[in-house]
């Protein structure tokens, strides 16, 4: 990570998952401090934008040098990451691919964003993490690398956990799930899981995740196999 908040990161990582991985070898997280690339007695990493605006950008200058400094020689396998509200959406399909990086470095935005030339001419994706503008790249940093973290090889201890969960192999959401007690509050979990027939309970949780994913996250069905079988359904319905 390149922030200039590198205190930041001190709760996001001493938990869970990504705390066991850590501890066990499995990734390793650097915390780089974006002032410790500066020339100036201010440790100025910021600017106004050309053009006037609001607000202020950070400087290029720094973090190429950061960048540069960090990764004297980058290999194919080490991809440089700019978070920033107007990049690109991350979603699991992307994580799965930065999961089978051997390092990424992520650049915080900050301000009103980073001068465009890091876009262009230094990072290799430039993301964002939602439709929505933070305050700073940190929080965004955070979510990708759990998110990323959780993919790599033995960090979740099984492995079939990434593939049956939410926008796994199928590309639907995850489906209901319920557990003790069978009944709360006069809500009952759906007999088919209770009953032991596997063959049962696997139909279920197919159809009820393409049901979920079709109440919450239609966008996730349009042109699949599933959203032309909920069509064909409903035609027949009527």
């Amino acid at each position: 990570m390149l922030t200039i908040f590198p205190e930041f990161f001190r709760g996001p990582f001493e938990h869970g998952v990504i705390q066991r991985a850590r501890a066990a070898g499995l990734i390793e997280i650097s915390v780089h401090d974006l002032r410790g690339w500066t020339h100036d007695r201010h440790r100025t990493v910021d600017d106004r934008p050309f053009g006037g605006g609001e607000g202020m950008l950070l400087k290029a200058g720094p973090i190429f040098e950061a960048v540069e400094s960090i990764w004297p020689e980058r290999g194919s396998k080490q991809k440089v990451v700019l978070l920033s509200a107007q990049g690109c959406r991350f979603d699991q399909s992307m994580a799965r691919d930065f999961s089978a990086l051997d390092e990424l470095l992520l650049v915080c935005g900050r301000y009103e964003g980073v001068d465009e030339r890091v876009a262009e001419h230094l990072a290799d994706y430039e993301i964002s993490i939602g439709d929505y503008v933070l305050s700073g790249g940190e929080l965004a940093a955070a979510v990708v690398i759990d998110a990323v973290a959780r993919l790599k090889e033995g960090v979740l201890g099984n492995e079939q956990s990434a593939i049956a969960e939410s926008f796994g192999e199928n590309g639907l959401l995850d489906c209901p799930q319920y557990t003790r007690p069978a009944e709360f509050r006069g809500w009952k979990a759906p007999e088919v899981l209770l009953g032991g027939n596997h063959e049962e309970i696997r139909k279920w949780r197919s159809d009820a995740a393409r049901d979920k994913t079709l109440r919450l996250r239609p966008d996730l069905l349009k042109g699949s196999s599933y959203a032309k079988r909920s069509a064909d359904e409903s035609s027949e319905q009527e």
